[in-house]
């Protein structure tokens, strides 16, 4: 079986935000600060991107981050990043252009997961159908319009599918209409599974909380996509990785280092 060889995280900015934005009526007047992430991963038949952060020039300006974010305060601030942080500046570091690329998985459209699209012209984008289309609504205060302007150029996908070889797309509904994770089988150890916003923080998964923000107030399909989780950990024996937690973000490698 082809195998994954490494994925690097990716943090590409912080967002300080009202804690019941991650966990569902719990954490009201907590604020917590999460980091933004995303995740190169890289096998034997090419390289995939997990999410792509922000749309930098959306905060490099004053007056557009304004623009964007302000109507967000106070639960939500605006999101700081550095130029630094952007994909095409990680994989400079690494000695790659956004043209070694094989694939851009979007788990969901969120501005902070998939705003930096704009820095990946050219390359192929795998989003879900179901997710497009709510997105498309505007009932979804977390997707910026704009960003979905080269939608037209993407590559739908219906439910479950083997993304690239050791890669397996997993459904994860809830926390929006179409959200996905990703089941990566590793060369080395144990198999990993990127939960997206399906699970903010490790509380998510220990506690079996749902996310605060659902896709038509659905907790119960966020839940039931947690547990879901849960269970193909506990059969692949595999490593879950919330997406927006602090104390676990230091846990893993830091760039450039990797895990394998």
């Amino acid at each position: 079986m082809t195998r994954a060889l490494k994925i690097w995280p990716l943090l590409t900015g912080m967002l300080r935000y009202e804690k019941v934005i991650s966990t569902r009526n719990r954490g009201h007047g907590q604020f917590i600060d999460a980091p933004i992430m995303a995740y190169l991963i890289e096998t034997s038949n090419g390289r995939v991107l997990y999410d792509v952060g922000c749309d930098y020039r959306k905060l490099k300006s004053p007056e557009i981050r304004a623009q964007y974010f302000d109507p967000m305060r106070p639960q939500i601030e605006s999101p700081h990043m550095k130029e630094c942080q952007r994909i095409p500046q990680y994989l400079s570091r690494l000695g790659l252009s956004t043209s070694d690329i094989d694939l851009v998985f979007i788990g969901h459209l969120h501005f902070d997961h998939a705003g930096g699209i704009c820095d990946l012209p050219g390359c192929e984008v795998h989003v879900q159908a179901d997710e497009l289309a709510a997105a498309k609504t505007g009932l979804d205060g977390g997707v910026f319009a704009d960003e979905l302007a080269s939608s037209n150029q993407w590559r739908l996908q219906v439910g479950e599918y083997s993304v690239a070889p050791g890669i397996q797309a997993i459904a994860s509904p809830g926390h929006t209409a179409g959200h996905m994770s990703l089941l990566i089988e590793m060369t080395k150890g144990r198999p990993v599974i990127l939960c997206g916003d399906a699970a903010d923080l490790t509380e998510n998964l220990s506690d079996e909380i749902a996310p605060g923000c659902c896709w038509q107030n659905n907790s119960e399909l966020a839940l039931a996509s947690i547990r879901k989780l849960k269970a193909l950990a506990q059969t692949e024996d595999a490593d879950l990785w919330p997406n927006h937690d602090m104390t676990f973000f230091r846990g893993l490698p830091q760039f450039p280092d990797w895990r394998d």
